[in-house]
């Protein structure tokens, strides 16, 4: 096994403080079957461990062989670091293990702005977005759908589209019976991520000025003690 990672814009997810154990327990709607099933059962445990979760995994004829997982932090984001320390301890297990009766490159990267939806937060967060939907079951005599998605309601994904008509329709379709979904790379989306970006940038440089100044702080307090403390006595009057 050879092992690459990859790193791409990731989806319009806020970002939380931290991980939270429901985010991270979230079930998928939508997943593998077969070969990639089986890599997938031992790829989530691990994952989870490591305060990653599994958007999907994905055996292609890339390169001979590649087995593709994408993972994420429970508030969407997945950089390069994150992408290196899964791969790091995600290797060896599959060493052992060996669900692939082959050679194959594992690449371990992030959802990127064109992300899979496979849990109900995806399609809460991409509400207003356009998808691509491939029914496993189909609903009204069709399997493929695109549109913009207007929202859910429970387990069901209410997608906006173009009728044979030409005129506006929405048809409702039951998330756990679909094959595959995603966002479709559009002008909006990638103006969202931009935003996103620089909105994260201004707080991650907010971030770091508010530890520098502590830090100063901090050394400043410890040189006043250190100060005080070699300060001699003032001499006692004669008599005391």
């Amino acid at each position: 096994m050879t092992e690459t990672t990859e790193n791409a814009p990731t989806d319009s997810a806020p970002t939380d403080s931290a991980p939270t154990e429901s985010a991270l327990d979230e079930p998928r709607l939508i997943a593998e079957s077969g070969l990639a099933a089986r890599v997938a059962a031992i790829v989530v445990p691990v994952l989870g461990t490591l305060g990653y979760r599994l958007v999907r995994v994905k055996v292609s004829g890339l390169d001979g062989c590649t087995v593709q997982v994408m993972a994420e932090r429970p508030d969407g984001t997945m950089q390069i670091d994150d992408c290196e320390a899964v791969s790091r301890t995600l290797s060896p297990i599959l060493d052992e293990i060996d669900p692939i009766d082959r050679e194959y490159r594992l690449e371990i990267s992030s959802p990127g702005i064109d992300r899979p939806l496979v849990r109900l937060c995806d399609f809460a967060r991409a509400q207003g977005h356009v998808a691509k939907v491939e029914m496993a079951v189909p609903v009204g005599g069709k399997k493929r759908f695109k549109g913009k998605l207007a929202g859910l309601d429970g387990q069901t994904a209410r997608l906006h589209i173009e009728g044979s008509d030409g005129a506006p329709q929405e048809v409702l379709l039951p998330i756990t019976d679909m094959a595959d979904a995603k966002l479709v790379l559009t002008d909006a989306l990638v103006a969202e991520a931009l935003r996103r970006g620089k909105a994260d940038e201004k707080e991650a440089r907010q971030e770091r000025a508010a530890r520098r100044k502590e830090r100063i702080q901090s050394r400043k307090a410890t040189q006043d003690g250190a100060d005080r403390a070699k300060t001699p006595a003032a001499p006692r009057p004669d008599g005391d």
